[in-house]
């Protein structure tokens, strides 16, 4: 059973704005900062671990 992310909470490095982010990663929408990856809680999923995609609905006329 994987693990569901965990929302974390920071004040950004460059502004200080609480922001929010997942298991540890992090990036402020007022200042643009973003933390390094390897900070993260956890490591990343592997690619063969992603979802697939879903194909879009068509648009209706």
């Amino acid at each position: 059973m994987a693990e569901h992310p965990e929302i974390t909470y920071i004040g950004c490095a460059r502004c200080g704005t609480q922001i929010a982010g997942l298991d540890g990663r992090y990036a402020c929408s007022g200042c643009g900062w973003v933390n390094e990856w390897t900070e993260g809680h956890r490591p990343l999923p592997a690619a063969g671990r992603r979802r697939p995609q879903v194909a879009p609905r068509p648009q209706q006329p």
